[in-house]
């Protein structure tokens, strides 16, 4: 079970998208995990074949609880993940028992999979790995012919498809009037998943739920779940991190103007918004000034080697997650734009993946729109930095000895003393404020 957040101790197991036997990829989504804020898809942090699901769908396990057991090529690295590999068995079998015996020669479990799906005899095939051991390009030469095309399920005697479906995809259709006989499976080996439903229901006409009504983000089972694990962790850090609040004023007209040239030249729905332009700027704040971007673990700070700006994202039914957009600073502003909008959109309908909760190393709150006009915020641990926007408000301002009306921000940061002093929070200020007289450089 992978830790989602310092928040988090316990998660449930919703589905697996995976069955023993089926090959699976590093970066594959095998599993749904349903924390106290969200439905969050799990990454395979392997390659090679599932053989064992040690956790069924519904269960509620602990952190770091081994979900299930993935045999690996003996030459691939061992990774470590929550889907935990295990070696592939090896037999040593001697040159004669081979030989007078059918029994496949010294294999993985990877190998022996493709070699069934090809239809290759193992027994047949000369090994050309250490030791005479069969690799996957053997088995490759050895196929006849291209390899077989899946063909469709027959349908069963009540006339729906056989097709493997998610124990949280079965319970969604039946919600929401979906028959299963006519959805379009993408998930591995041809199995349905919830992104299928949720599809086939919007093309048949009614709304879709942001996510099953059992673990919806809006129901009072997850509002007060999630307040009790914002609580707890707001708590923790208020109690274990001296916190220090910087706030600067900072002059947005240059943005303004910059932003309004360019959107003139933009299709309305790729028009950027203020908001993504002081996201970018507190990445690049950052990366410049790395000791706010980083956690503080083992009585220490450790800085990130990236940026992954958490962005904190209110629920409709209540509460608040931050997920991260990756590396925020390198991204260019329309790009950030679409990332900002995909994760505001997957947040609310529940559809999270690991790294997004897993890999804020400094996060962003921007209550502008909500009237707002200051933040003080509350750091998320281990990060040591938050940075807050507030709204956009029209101020006399001077320059060069005339006053004027100018669009101004209110900038905080709150940041733990632990890891930084003052002058290094000022530094970072600077820094944003900079920045955005400069927008056309972001």
């Amino acid at each position: 079970m992978p830790s989602l957040g310092a928040d988090m101790d316990h998660g449930v197991l919703l589905e697996w998208l995976v069955n023993p036997g089926d090959a699976v990829h590093k970066g594959d989504i095998v599993a749904v995990v349903d924390t106290s804020k969200a439905a969050v898809e799990v990454e395979c942090f392997a390659t090679g074949v599932v053989e064992q699901l040690l956790v069924g769908p519904g269960t509620r396990v602990a952190v770091g609880t081994i979900l299930a057991t993935i045999a690996t090529e003996a030459a691939a690295e061992p990774p470590t993940s929550p889907v935990a590999p295990v070696p592939a068995p090896i037999t040593a079998l001697s040159a004669p028992a081979v030989a007078s015996t059918a029994v496949s020669p010294v294999t993985s479990p990877l190998v022996r999979h493709l070699a069934a799906e090809r239809h290759v005899e193992l027994a047949k095939v000369r090994g050309t790995g250490v030791g005479g051991r069969v690799t996957r390009a053997d088995v490759e030469r050895s196929a006849v012919g291209p390899p077989p095309v899946a063909t469709p399920v027959p349908p069963g005697p009540s006339g729906e498809r056989r097709a493997k479906v998610s124990p949280l995809a079965r319970r969604l259709a039946a919600e929401l009037g979906v028959d299963l006989a006519h959805v379009r499976a993408s998930g591995p080996g041809g199995a349905i998943r919830v992104e299928d439903i949720r599809r086939a229901a919007s093309a048949s006409g009614p709304s879709v739920p942001p996510e099953p009504a059992t673990a919806g983000a809006g129901t009072p089972q997850r509002t007060e779940a999630m307040r009790a694990a914002i609580a707890a962790l707001m708590a923790r850090s208020k109690r274990e991190i001296p916190h220090y609040y910087l706030t600067e004023t900072v002059d947005l007209g240059a943005a303004v103007t910059w932003l309004r040239e360019r959107n003139r030249a933009l299709p309305v729905p790729q028009r950027l918004v203020p908001a993504v332009v002081l996201l970018k700027a507190a990445a690049r704040a950052a990366a410049a000034v790395g000791e706010l971007n980083g956690f503080w673990t083992d009585d220490r700070f450790v800085p990130a080697a990236d940026v992954h700006l958490g962005v904190a994202v209110s629920l409709r039914g209540g509460g608040l997650v931050a997920p991260a957009i990756h590396n925020a600073d390198r991204l260019e502003l329309s790009a950030l734009m679409a990332a900002l909008r995909d994760l505001v959109a997957r947040t609310r309908a529940g559809r999270l993946r690991r790294a997004e909760m897993a890999d804020p190393t400094i996060t962003v709150s921007n209550l502008g729109e909500q009237g707002v006009e200051s933040i003080l915020g509350v750091i998320y641990p281990p990060q040591v930095a938050l940075v807050g926007f507030g709204r956009v408000v029209e101020r006399p301002w001077a320059i060069d000895g005339l006053i004027g009306v100018r669009p101004t921000v209110t900038v905080s940061l709150a940041a733990d003393h632990r890891a930084t002093d003052g002058a290094t929070g000022a530094r970072y200020l600077q820094t944003l404020m900079q920045l955005l007289q400069r927008p056309e450089e972001l």
